[in-house]
C-alpha cells in the first residue's frame, strides 16, 4: 500500500528547492562580478589608461623642432662615424665612432617615428648619405654641424690626421648636440622626447670626456 505523505512534508520540498535555487544564483552573480574584473572598462580602468597617456604628455612645436633638428645633427654624426673604420689609425678613434653609431642611429629612427606619427615631417637625406643642410629659420638652434667643406676635408684624410680631425670635429658636434638636448630638457613637452634628451645629454657629455682625453694623448 502506497504511504501518505503529510502536506508538512509536500510544502517543504518546494521550498527547499525554491531555497537552493536561490543559493545557487547567488554563487553565479558573484562568480559572473570575480571572472569579469579583467573585463572591466568602468572609471577605474579608464582613469588608469587616461593617466598613463597623461604621463607622456602631448607634444608641442618645440618636441617637433628637436626631433627634425636632432635627425639632421645625428645623421651628420653618423656618416663622420662610418669614415673611421678605413681611415683611423687609433683603435679607440674606431672604437668610439662605432658607439657613436650604434647609439645615434636607432635615436634616428625613434625621432622619425614620432613625426610621422604625429603628421610632421621627416628630413630628407641627400644622396651622399650626409644631413641635409638645415634651413635658415633652423640653422642658429643648429650649433655644432660640421660644414659641407669640412666634412669633404676630413674624408680625404687618413691615420692620425684623420684622428685628430675626427675627434676635434666630432666634439664640437657633441657639444651642439648637448646643447640642443638641454633646451629640449627645459622647454620640451612630450615625455619620451625629454628622456631622449637626458640620454644624449648623458651619454654624449661622457663621450667629450673621453674625445678631451684622446685629443691630449695626440
Amino acid at each position: 500500500m502506497a504511504s501518505r505523505r503529510s502536506p508538512l512534508f509536500c510544502t517543504a520540498v518546494p521550498m527547499a528547492a525554491l531555497a537552493a535555487s536561490l543559493v545557487l544564483a547567488g554563487c553565479s552573480d558573484s562568480a559572473t562580478n570575480s571572472s569579469g574584473m579583467g573585463h572591466e572598462t568602468g572609471p577605474e580602468s579608464q582613469s588608469a589608461t587616461a593617466s598613463a597617456s597623461a604621463s607622456q604628455g602631448t607634444h608641442s612645436e618645440q618636441d617637433v623642432s628637436f626631433a627634425q633638428e636632432m635627425i639632421q645633427h645625428h645623421r651628420q654624426a653618423v656618416a663622420m662615424a662610418e669614415a673611421a673604420p678605413s681611415r683611423a689609425e687609433s683603435q679607440e678613434v674606431k672604437d668610439l665612432a662605432a658607439k657613436i653609431k650604434d647609439e645615434q642611429g636607432p635615436e634616428v629612427t625613434t625621432m622619425s617615428d614620432w613625426l610621422r606619427a604625429w603628421g610632421e615631417d621627416v628630413p630628407d637625406e641627400d644622396m651622399s648619405g650626409h644631413a641635409s643642410t638645415p634651413s635658415a629659420s633652423s640653422s642658429s638652434s643648429m650649433s655644432g654641424m660640421t660644414s659641407d667643406e669640412d666634412m669633404k676635408k676630413l674624408e680625404k684624410l687618413s691615420g692620425t690626421a684623420f684622428d685628430r680631425a675626427f675627434l676635434e670635429m666630432m666634439s664640437e658636434h657633441h657639444e651642439g648636440a648637448v646643447e640642443m638636448a638641454r633646451t629640449e630638457q627645459t622647454k620640451g613637452s612630450y615625455g619620451p622626447a625629454r628622456d631622449l634628451a637626458t640620454s644624449i645629454v648623458d651619454s654624449q657629455t661622457a663621450e667629450l670626456d673621453r674625445m678631451k682625453k684622446l685629443l691630449d694623448k695626440e
